[in-house]
């Protein structure tokens, strides 16, 4: 996964610019603009209940084509005293995908880092959307008390599934409670080491981080998946020509964002309701018509329905112990 989606000459992420219509996938903020400025403002009313440090870091995983941050600055702008403490970090491997954000956030002057160890030490606000479920997975089939690692490998000249030998795997011991013979799960090592430079910063300085993702509270079965033109395609059809993404198990997470506070996960649609979502689509309705309008409703549904994003996606928010939890989420 990490060589489809990352190398430097053959990478999905570094050979093109896969956001969009004219893309692969639409993301969330892509659809709406409401999504980036509730989620603005949910981090806003953070800073402001922690006693609005400043300065402050205003981080993303993962920006895309930077049109988050940017619905996040502007609707935050009226925030009094918010825009002159913040200073804008994103976490981007891609060179391709940096330019891109460079041009969107011009005027903002973001820096990018490569490490989240670079983060400052100070307060941040963390937003990571449609981040995690790109991170490579390793998947084992539980075979008695052991399990098979299942790897890629070749077959009559073509790329193959396969399975290992059966062996131990102790990070996986609390799995053979709810699993059975010939069940799968997956493991998301890179997970963790990301999210714990953003904890103890949180831990120790104030701030919140807000994760957006799809996936459930535990991990079962294979979810592995690749979607090229906006169609779900054989996941070793075209390695580097299509993104490669999994479910989030959402209680690794939970336990790797220690020593913060963690927040119930939510769906997205009970969040963005939360927040005020129906009330700002009404607003900003007012003045459209015509197939502008019919849009907007469509893309209003598309991120609360629970037939659509409403459900599939979760929100797991971070904050310090004693803190505030972020607003649409309950602890």
């Amino acid at each position: 996964m990490a060589t489809c989606l990352m190398h430097p000459e053959h990478g999905y992420y570094t050979t093109r610019a896969p956001f969009g219509a004219e893309g692969d996938f639409i993301t969330a903020p892509e659809i709406s603009q409401m999504f980036g400025e509730l989620i603005g403002l949910a981090l806003a009313q953070a800073w402001l209940d922690q006693g609005a440090p400043s300065p402050v870091t205003l981080a993303e995983l993962g920006p895309g084509r930077g049109t988050l941050m940017a619905d996040v600055l502007r609707a935050t702008a009226r925030v009094p005293g918010f825009s002159d403490a913040v200073q804008v970090h994103l976490f981007e491997g891609s060179p391709r995908l940096r330019a891109v954000q460079a041009e969107t956030l011009s005027g903002h002057e973001p820096t990018w880092i490569d490490t989240l160890d670079a983060l400052p030490d100070q307060p941040l606000l963390l937003a990571a959307n449609e981040f995690f479920d790109a991170l490579p997975i390793r998947q084992f089939q539980r075979d008695g008390d052991l399990w098979r690692e299942r790897h890629v490998g070749m077959r009559d000249g073509a790329l193959a599934f396969g399975l290992g030998p059966a062996q131990p795997q102790p990070a996986l011991t609390h799995r053979l409670e709810d699993t059975r013979d010939g069940d799968l799960v997956e493991d998301c090592p890179g997970a963790a080491p990301i999210l714990a430079p953003v904890a103890d910063r949180i831990a120790q300085h104030g701030g919140a981080a807000l994760i957006v993702d799809y996936g459930d509270w535990r991990s079962l079965g294979d979810t592995l998946q690749a979607v090229q033109a906006h169609e779900s395609v054989d996941p070793l059809a075209t390695p580097g020509h299509a993104d490669l993404t999994a479910h989030v198990d959402f209680e690794a997470l939970s336990h790797a964002g220690a020593p913060c506070k963690a927040g119930r996960v939510t769906p997205q649609g009970v969040f963005l309701e939360r927040l005020g979502i129906t009330a700002r689509a009404q607003s900003l309705a007012q003045s459209l018509s015509g197939q502008a309008l019919d849009a907007h409703i469509a893309a209003h549904r598309r991120l609360t329905h629970p037939s659509e994003m409403g459900n599939l996606f979760k929100v797991l928010a971070f904050v310090p112990d004693g803190a505030p939890m972020l607003p649409g989420v309950q602890e």
